[in-house]
């Protein structure tokens, strides 16, 4: 018997969860691990800092790879290629000798691991309905926290006893288990189909026809205002968040006290706080509107990030880091929200520029409060990237609101809205 399409959008969320969960656990052990692996290579902090950049570079060139791969060969096949790169080249890292290996290294990872993010979201997008897409793509993208969680048990279980090479390849390794789901269990989107079988017709009774998505389109008249803006704001609140999040650890280790296992368990306990906001700010954006939502997001970042690390005491710490984890929520709606702005053949397209490119924008940031951490140090250095999540909240109330009159438009058989174009 067919699956219906309420099983198939179960099946499309709960592949896509765990597609970015482990897209995070591959992304986030690298932070985790630095002092460990700064120790074994004798690396210098900078040196550090531009194997994050490296990550977040390639990240950002996947925008052009990966979201055009999912855009003309399908949602499934995209992030089924993402998934097997990362995992393979994850692995790979256990036998590097030298820091250039793992720089290599993690920027091709990086082209894997940005493509899982605008293919999840274009795949939910396309898979639930209007009424529910903002908390669907919010939980799958939540899965970033879990990850981060995972990451962090793994290292305290790994790292003491084994070192950062069997991190790696077990982290690496255990992504075959989000590739056999897709495989076996998530369906092609029922949208994209649609959208290749009427191209294929078009393209048939017009010679000539483009047959796919073009990134020249994302900055046509309609679209560039939609393009930019999206862009900009992604630089700002992710050159904050991985100028932050990358010397988080070492900020507690080194600034505040904690040894590793201690800081390990810190940093799960934030990421608990993150997935509960992720999931909270979801609903709440199905309520008021996914635009603002994410300015909530932001401002509620920007003012406790500073609050967090100007604090000394370790209790104060665990308690204050799931508070400011809570409103790190925008990446977990960025998803729906872009998504929503672009037509469906330029949906992983739009969707995946704006996010990743603005991501690969941001690089730099991990290198650069490095250096400043050098002389403000880095509670101080962590504090001002409070600023960018609030300019970034400033560059989103310039967006268009969220496409909601999309509930009234046509709805594919799963339920979706049948295109996303601005009508708004």
């Amino acid at each position: 018997m067919a699956p219906t399409p309420a099983s198939l959008k179960w099946r499309v969320l709960i592949g896509c969860f765990l597609s970015y969960l482990f897209d995070a656990v591959d992304i986030i052990i690298l932070t985790i691990a630095m002092p460990a692996i700064t120790a074994s290579l004798q690396i210098t902090q900078a040196q550090a800092g531009l194997l994050v950049t490296a990550t977040l570079l390639g990240i950002g060139l996947s925008s052009v790879v990966m979201g055009r791969l999912a855009d003309t060969l399908g949602r499934r096949t995209a992030l089924l290629l993402s998934l097997a790169s990362f995992g393979v080249l994850t692995m790979a890292i256990a036998g590097a000798t030298d820091w250039r290996q793992i720089l290599v290294l993690r920027f091709l990872s990086g082209l894997g691991l940005g493509g899982v993010w605008s293919t999840a979201a274009a795949h939910v997008n396309e898979t639930w309905p209007a009424h529910q897409r903002g908390r669907a793509t919010a939980f799958v993208l939540s899965s970033f926290s879990v990850g981060a969680s995972v990451a962090a048990a793994a290292s305290a279980w790994l790292l003491p006893a084994h070192g950062w090479r069997v991190l790696f390849f077990a982290c690496g390794a255990a992504v075959a288990i989000a590739i056999a789901y897709v495989w076996l269990r998530v369906p092609e989107s029922e949208v994209w189909l649609a959208q290749r079988r009427m191209r294929v017709s078009t393209t048939a009774s017009a010679a000539g026809a483009p047959a796919g998505a073009s990134l020249a389109e994302l900055f046509d008249p309609a679209l560039r205002r939609i393009t930019v803006l999206g862009t900009a704001t992604s630089a700002l609140a992710l050159a904050a968040y991985w100028g932050a999040t990358t010397w988080l650890p070492t900020f507690l280790v080194k600034e505040r006290g904690l040894d590793v296992a201690t800081m390990a368990g810190f940093v799960a306990v934030l990421n608990l706080g993150m997935f509960l906001g992720y999931n909270a700010f979801g609903l709440l954006a199905d309520r008021i509107g996914k635009q603002r939502a994410i300015i909530v997001s932001l401002l509620g970042t920007g003012l406790t990030l500073p609050l967090y690390a100007m604090t000394t005491g370790h209790g104060a710490l665990l308690l204050l880091g799931p508070v400011f984890a809570f409103f790190m929520a925008f990446a977990g709606l960025v998803g729906a929200y872009f998504a929503e702005l672009f037509p469906t053949r330029l949906r992983a397209t739009g969707a995946g520029f704006c996010f990743n490119v603005g991501r690969g924008i941001s690089a730099f940031a991990p290198l650069t409060l490095g250096s400043v951490a050098g002389v403000l140090g880095f509670a101080n250095s962590i504090a001002l990237c409070g600023a960018l999540f609030l300019l970034a909240a400033a560059v989103v109330a310039l967006l268009p609101r969220d496409a909601a009159g999309a509930g009234s438009r046509p709805r594919s058989a799963a339920g979706a809205p049948a295109d996303a174009s601005l009508d708004s």
